[in-house]
């Protein structure tokens, strides 16, 4: 008895080491980049937004419409050491490690996920989170979606009414998070699903002991259940509308969300039908090219081993009255040859995938991870699917598995990047993924169907192949790639050395000069502190670029929108604040806006003496520019630099900076 006990301590001592090591784990790797590489685009934006937020220097729209991430972010800038990059990327990555710490309990403690499978899969989550913890619109949005499965998982399984309230906080307090979260409300749906589940298991009960209903029927609970999430989602919105009420007033609120709907005239990409087509598309792209090749190969191993097993059968009836033991053992050896035989048809698979551009190692890119990722969603809606259909499954797995389709299906609704937001959400699902597949390769046994054996271990063994493969290029990802600019960053070896905000950020050495010497003339001109207009032209294609990280890491606050390149907001937006500035401008002698631009705007133009602009002489225009002169935002700013006199002051190979002539 001692000695039993003794094991029993051991086992827990180890369990609880093996947890603690875990979690810390979880907990520190989303930190792993926190000091390395700079982008342009997203990360400064953002940051900026939280350090200047508020309707002087923010776009209503924005504002409103992230006003919860708004809230958040602004207070993290409140926090010690928050005054860098460095200590911002710090604070906003901890809310990928409440993702996976959080994602780590509730799949080990209510879902009864081994912790080992559980790790891989939160590891494989975080390695994923291709996009920058600065948007926090984004991994806030995550936080609440995953607390939101998690009180409807235990509310719905325990009976606790307060937890479906939480549950009904949780979506509700999405929308101020980003208005876009507004589809999230559908998770409400698997109060009704499990309804039905309950429903069903019901009136099978009756039926088999020919009991009458009580009076505590499935559908009364699921309508009380709806009250409770609804109350919730409710009480949310009352205390937040309020709060912008209180603050705002919610007729500016209005007007800015209106706004939001109305930007789908110019940025086309954010209207529903673009989205939902970009979603559809990538899905039935992924599954005919892609999907259908690998269940090919499947389907033919499948048929290889059921011929195999066929032979055998028809072998052991012709040689009934031989040596059995021997025939035995010759099958014995022929069923390990073809398994050996399909684990090298699953290498070449393999093989074949990297060869064909399935994914690749080039590690500063989505290759390695976009594919893959696509493919295990799918893999993922497929095995939940099955799950909820399944006899074997009981409610509680029905549930989990409609929730993490749900969770899957919303994630990339309100987003114009197709399918990489649902990529960038995994905390549920890699787990889950994993230990079903797990489960199957465990636990389920050939099929015999007449004369015909339906073997699964050709299914098994090209499942474990793409399993691995995704684990292998998900770390790899997360390992190496940092945003910066919509792809990853390369080089990273130099610092800027003059700048506070970006002390201790390592930096591709030619980024590094831009800031060091834009850097420089900022403090010598005494420039910090003051507005800025920032811009950076658009692509051919209608696209932005931009360098509105500026604003943050120069502490210069935007005059009125910091991205205005950006399709969301519109040139009537646009030409509306320059009419503002100029009326504070008339009263106010002393306020006159910096202005930076990417050089490509500026040197390119012809003809230069009508601006009044110091640049190098006029050179052929890029091809990924478009022509200046159909940029009508930018020909809002020239005429604006004409109108007030502004000269060149400062030039490097990357930005310019014009000021107010007499300054």
């Amino acid at each position: 008895m001692q000695n039993s006990q003794r094991q029993k301590d051991t086992i827990l001592k180890n369990k609880i080491v093996w947890e603690t090591v875990a979690v810390l784990i979880l907990t520190l790797y989303p930190l792993r980049h926190i000091g390395w590489g700079l982008d342009l685009w997203d990360t400064g934006y953002n940051y900026a937004n939280f350090q200047y937020m508020g309707l002087d220097h923010m776009d209503p729209m924005w504002l409103y419409s992230t006003y919860l991430a708004n809230g958040v972010g602004h207070f993290l800038t409140l926090l010690p050491f928050a005054g860098t990059l460095k200590g911002m990327n710090f604070y906003t990555g901890l809310f990928v490690s409440v993702l996976a710490v959080v994602g780590y309990f509730f799949a080990t403690r209510k879902l009864q996920i081994y912790g080992w499978i559980t790790f891989l899969g939160e590891l494989a989550a975080i390695s994923l989170c291709w996009c920058p913890t600065a948007l926090l619109y984004n991994y806030l949005t995550y936080v609440l979606l995953l607390a939101c499965v998690a009180f409807l998982y235990v509310g719905l399984t325990k009976e606790k009414k307060w937890c479906l309230y939480a549950a009904g906080v949780c979506l509700g307090s999405n929308v101020l998070v980003r208005f876009s979260n507004l589809p999230e409300a559908a998770l409400i749906v698997a109060v009704w699903a499990f309804g039905v589940i309950e429903w069903l298991e019901e009136r099978k009960i009756r039926k088999q002991t020919r009991e009458k209903r009580d009076g505590s029927s499935a559908w009364g609970r699921t309508f009380r259940r709806t009250l409770w999430c609804l109350s919730g989602y409710l009480s949310a919105l009352a205390a937040l509308f309020g709060y912008i009420h209180i603050r705002y007033g919610l007729d500016n609120y209005i007007a800015g969300i209106g706004r939001l709907f109305a930007m789908t005239d110019n940025a086309t990409d954010y209207k529903a039908t673009s989205m939902l087509y970009g979603m559809i598309y990538e899905y039935v792209d992924h599954m005919m090219y892609w999907g259908v090749r690998i269940l090919f190969i499947v389907v033919v191993g499948i048929l290889f081993f059921g011929l195999v097993e066929w032979l055998l059968d028809w072998g052991k009836k012709r040689a009934a009255n031989t040596n059995s033991a021997n025939g035995e053992q010759m099958a014995v050896v022929l069923r390990l040859g073809v398994r050996i035989l399909w684990c090298g048809v699953d290498v070449a698979m393999l093989v074949w995938l990297y060869d064909r551009g399935f994914c690749d190692l080039v590690l500063y890119t989505y290759g390695p991870m976009y594919r893959p990722g696509v493919l295990f969603l799918l893999l993922t809606m497929g095995i939940a699917g099955i799950r909820i259909f399944h006899r074997g499954s009981d409610k509680r797995e029905k549930l989990i598995s409609g929730l993490v389709i749900l969770v899957v299906l919303i994630t990339s609704i309100g987003s114009n990047n197709k399918l990489y937001p649902s990529i960038n959400n995994l905390f549920v699902a890699a787990p889950y993924t994993l230990w079903e597949s797990w489960r199957f390769v465990r636990g389920v046994k050939d099929w015999k169907w007449k004369q015909i054996t339906i073997c699964s271990f050709p299914v098994k063994g090209t499942l474990c192949a793409f399993l691995a493969l995704f684990l292998v290029q998900s770390v790899l990802f997360g390992t190496y790639f940092v945003f910066a600019e919509a792809t990853g960053v390369q080089n990273v070896t130099a610092k800027v050395e003059n700048n506070e905000i970006l002390r201790g950020i390592k930096m591709d050495p030619e980024r590094a000069e831009w800031l060091s010497s834009i850097s420089a003339y900022v403090g010598e001109r005494g420039l910090t502190g003051s507005d800025v207009i920032l811009y950076a032209g658009l692509r051919r294609d209608g696209r932005p670029n931009g360098i509105p990280a500026l604003a943050y890491y120069l502490q210069l606050p935007a005059a009125f929108n910091i991205w205005s390149e950006l399709q969301s907001y519109s040139l009537e937006a646009m030409e509306q604040a320059m009419d503002e500035m100029r009326v504070r401008m008339a009263e106010d002698a002393s306020y006159r806006p910096v202005i930076i631009m990417e050089n490509k705007c500026v040197r390119y133009l012809e003809p230069i003496s009508e601006l009044g602009l110091t640049v190098g002489a006029a050179e052929p225009l890029p091809e990924d520019l478009m022509p200046l002169e159909e940029d009508a935002k930018w020909q809002l700013i020239v005429e604006f630099m004409r109108e007030y006199g502004y000269e060149q002051t400062f030039r490097n190979e990357k930005f310019g900076v014009w000021e107010c002539a007499g300054r």
